[in-house]
């Protein structure tokens, strides 16, 4: 079963955080959401959300995917904390999967996991980077998937199950979800 971290950082966009673990977890891929502390997460829209356990402790295991909501200042928390970048050269080094959604590709970017992959990001965030975000709601170039905002949540979160599982379960979620 693929394993599957959530970085939860205060001010993070919730629908992105709720959207992704909730269709990750309907297919049976295993998800632990984790707060940069200890402390129970307020979200951008002021929703508090309760994570899975903190990042030290999630850190003690191994994972097939990072996935990184945006929001802000949520994003700029992941891109501040020394673990977040770690984890992500980590994964890369290991060719293991990165993905980051609305203002959190700057974080992919700012780890050095980026580099010339294509990639989407909620609009303007890219730009103030110098680079040109590729055109899709979602955007996959080898193990980097990234996503625009909360409207593109439900397809960035089906995407992830599709290359963590496989296509059926993908069109099985989906089929759920009577979209």
């Amino acid at each position: 079963m693929a394993t599957v971290l959530i970085p939860l950082a205060q001010g993070c966009e919730e629908l992105e955080a709720v959207t992704v673990i909730d269709l990750l977890r309907r297919a049976g891929i295993e998800v632990v959401s984790a707060g940069l502390d200890k402390q129970p997460v307020r979200a951008s829209r002021g929703t508090v959300l309760i994570a899975d356990t903190d990042l030290d402790s999630a850190l003690q295991q191994d994972y097939d995917m990072v996935v990184l909501p945006g929001g802000m200042p949520g994003a700029d928390h992941l891109d501040n904390d020394p673990r977040i970048q770690a984890l992500l050269k980590e994964m890369a080094a290991n060719d293991k999967y990165t993905a980051a959604i609305c203002a959190a590709p700057k974080v992919l970017a700012s780890s050095g996991v980026l580099g010339d992959k294509k990639a989407t990001a909620f609009p303007g965030v890219l730009e103030a980077l110098g680079k040109t975000p590729a055109a899709g709601a979602v955007v996959a170039d080898g193990r980097v998937i990234t996503s625009r905002g909360p409207g593109t949540a439900m397809d960035f979160a089906l995407k992830l199950i599709e290359v963590l599982v496989s296509k059926d379960k993908r069109d099985e979620v989906e089929k759920g979800l009577a979209k």
